[in-house]
């Protein structure tokens, strides 16, 4: 006698997610200082060391803000 190996269906993996690699192309690299790039800096920031924070060139020996209490 042959024995079927069936699965039981209750323990199979599925996945939900479908990963299509032929239909995307590969992000295109960022230039943090183009000229999009720098205009969005000017309105965000409110002087040079915001400037300077938001592009990863933090102070290391400042004090860390908190946030608001309430």
């Amino acid at each position: 006698e042959k024995k079927s190996h069936s699965t039981n269906p209750s323990k199979r993996k599925t996945s939900s997610k479908k990963h299509s690699l032929s239909g995307k192309s590969p992000k295109p690299e960022l230039d943090i200082l183009g000229p999009v790039a720098m205009d969005n800096l000017y309105y965000i920031s409110h002087n040079a060391a915001d400037c300077l924070a938001f592009r990863g060139f933090g102070l290391s020996g400042s004090p860390k803000k908190k946030g608001k209490k309430g």
